[in-house]
Formats: structure tokens, C-alpha cells, sequence
């Protein structure tokens, strides 16, 4: 056993197959990749990395009483993620967003995962069957480990939330027939909250979806002209990067230059020139037990229902973006 660190779950004693997974070349390449695709070129500070997440989302699956196996299929469950993560879906147009998904097996199958699995007497394809893992993944509305700890990393890296506020909510979560889900309606009005901040305040600002859009274009144009193939997707954001700047393409080097924090940006839906179609929902609607009753906490909370009603209206909506200067 090894003790690691979070800044969010704090110290933890983790298993020996898990503590060589940590050290795998297929996990150390997570250092590399931002979850949030472009935003660390438009804002430094929005630099949180698929590494940070994996590990998290294993301590809090561990902490919510998860077996080794499922803690191994949460460190591992971003580790197919491309060079800037759902970025590629935009570039190859994938309109699921899952492009990961699509190869995860074939990098799993790639990597030194399975010879390290094997040591410790597991199989490595248990990972891809992701119904057993019902703390690790569920499908929304519901509440899981995955999308809880992107929602608290993020906010509380970049100052929207407190760590009192995210340490209030922890103690709060709990576990039922393994479900995950919360012990009071202040608890579950919080992480909605927080959620649509997540998902509609900062992955739909007006600079996150520049930065989306710019890259996506820059990509575009790299694979045309051949200057990146798609093998290159499979190292991380830095080779890709270098790639990009040293490839000498005068058009692909004016648009790399716009990616800044400095760029005045307006949101218009009579002259603009980024539109992003609105149309996926991505609602939450937490469970909660108390008095041995479970019920979803639209219906314990008129505060949660009204939020969800904002939250689908703002979802269904197109983002449109003028550029005003770069």
C-alpha cells in the first residue's frame, strides 16, 4: 500500500495494484491532457488534467466503500481520452461526444495495463463491463462518482466553490443498494447548483466555447494539410502543441496566436461568429434517502425542479459569440 494525496479527499491509503497503475505510461499521460480541451489556452488557471480527475474519482469511489476492481475501473475510465479530450469529438464531428469510448479497449489492449493487471490476478476486459460499476458511472439524472468529482474539482480549482462547501457536501453523500445518493435536500439543491455551474457557466462560457472553437478549426486544418495525422491524438497536448507551432503554416500559426486570455469576446445572436446548436441536456436530479424513503430531489425540493427548468431552457439554446478583437 502507498498513501496518496488529493487536494480535495485528502490522504489515502491505496492498493499495490492501484499504486502501479498510478505509475503505468497509459496513466502518466493524463499529467498531459487538460479535461477542459482548450481552456488552458484561453486561461491558464483552467488547468485541470484528465490525471487529477482519474485519481480522484478512484479515492471517491474508495471512499464511498467501492471493491479494488471498481477503484481500478475508475482510475482507468479516462485513460483512451485523446491529445485535449472531447475536442477531437468536435473534430471529427462525433455528435455522441465518445470517440474515447469508441477506442478505450483498443488502448487499454495497447498499454502496459493488462500485464499489470495480470500480476495481481485480474482480468483486464472486467473494466469494459460498465453496468457493474454503479458507483463509478451512471446515466443522468442520476448522481455518480465520474460526475461528481469533475463538477467539485473544477469549481472548487477555480474559485467557485468553497472547500467547506465541498467537504459539507461529501459528508452528506452516502450510498443505497448501490446507488449513490444524498441524506438531505440542502445537500442535493447544493450540488445542483454547483452542477449547472459547471456545465452551463463554465463549459458554455463565452471563452471556453472560443477556445473550442479556434482549436477545433486549428485541427482541422493540421489534418487536412496532413501536418498532424490522427495517431498523433493518442500522445498528449504538449507533442500535438509542438507540433502545431513548428510546423511552419503560416495560417495554422495566426489562429494558435488567437488563443489567449485577451481576446474581447460578445455574445450576439444578430452578428456573431461562433454558434454552438444547443439541444444536449445534461440535467441532474439527485436521489435522496432519508427516513428510508429514496425520492429524486425535484420532488423533495421546488428549488431543484425550478433549476432544472432554467437549466433545460438554457441547454436547448444556441450560443452565439462576435469576436470583437484578438
Amino acid at each position: 500500500m502507498i498513501t496518496i494525496h488529493d487536494p480535495i479527499y485528502g490522504e489515502h491509503d491505496i492498493d499495490d495494484v492501484l499504486a502501479e497503475l498510478l505509475q503505468s505510461k497509459a496513466v502518466q499521460r493524463l499529467q498531459k491532457i487538460h479535461q477542459g480541451g482548450a481552456s488552458f489556452l484561453v486561461n491558464p488557471t483552467w488547468n485541470v488534467t484528465r490525471y487529477e480527475h482519474s485519481v480522484g474519482v478512484m479515492i471517491l469511489v474508495k471512499m464511498l466503500g467501492g471493491s479494488v476492481e471498481e477503484q481500478i475501473a475508475a482510475l482507468l475510465h479516462d485513460v483512451s481520452h485523446t491529445a485535449f479530450s472531447h475536442i477531437v469529438d468536435h473534430v471529427l464531428e462525433e455528435q455522441d461526444e465518445d470517440y474515447h469510448e469508441q477506442i478505450f479497449m483498443n488502448v487499454i489492449e495497447a498499454s502496459d495495463i493488462p500485464s499489470i493487471l495480470q500480476r495481481y490476478g485480474y482480468d483486464y476486459r472486467m473494466i469494459e463491463k460498465w453496468e457493474q460499476w454503479t458507483l463509478l458511472e451512471q446515466p443522468l439524472p442520476n448522481l455518480c462518482a465520474d460526475r461528481i468529482d469533475y463538477t467539485l474539482r473544477d469549481l472548487y480549482t477555480y474559485g467557485m466553490i468553497s472547500k467547506q462547501e465541498m467537504c459539507s457536501f461529501l459528508e452528506d453523500v452516502t450510498v443505497h443498494n448501490g446507488q449513490i445518493c444524498l441524506q438531505s435536500v440542502q445537500a442535493a439543491e447544493w450540488f445542483t447548483e454547483a452542477y449547472y455551474k459547471e456545465t452551463i457557466d463554465f463549459f458554455l462560457h463565452p471563452l471556453n466555447s472560443y477556445g473550442y472553437y479556434i482549436l477545433t478549426k486549428v485541427l482541422k486544418e493540421a489534418l487536412q494539410k496532413n501536418i498532424i495525422h490522427l495517431s498523433d491524438f493518442s500522445t498528449d497536448d504538449e507533442t500535438v502543441l509542438h507540433l502545431l507551432r513548428n510546423c511552419g503554416d503560416c495560417v495554422i500559426d495566426k489562429m494558435l496566436s488567437s488563443l489567449h486570455s485577451k481576446v474581447v469576446l460578445e455574445e450576439s445572436d444578430t452578428e456573431y461568429d461562433i454558434c454552438y446548436k444547443g439541444g444536449k441536456e445534461r440535467l441532474i436530479d439527485p436521489l435522496i434517502y432519508i427516513n428510508d424513503m429514496m425520492q429524486r430531489a425535484s420532488v423533495a425540493s421546488p428549488f431543484v425542479k425550478q433549476c432544472n427548468e432554467k437549466a433545460k431552457k438554457q441547454l436547448k439554446q444556441n450560443i452565439y459569440v462576435k469576436i470583437k478583437s484578438v
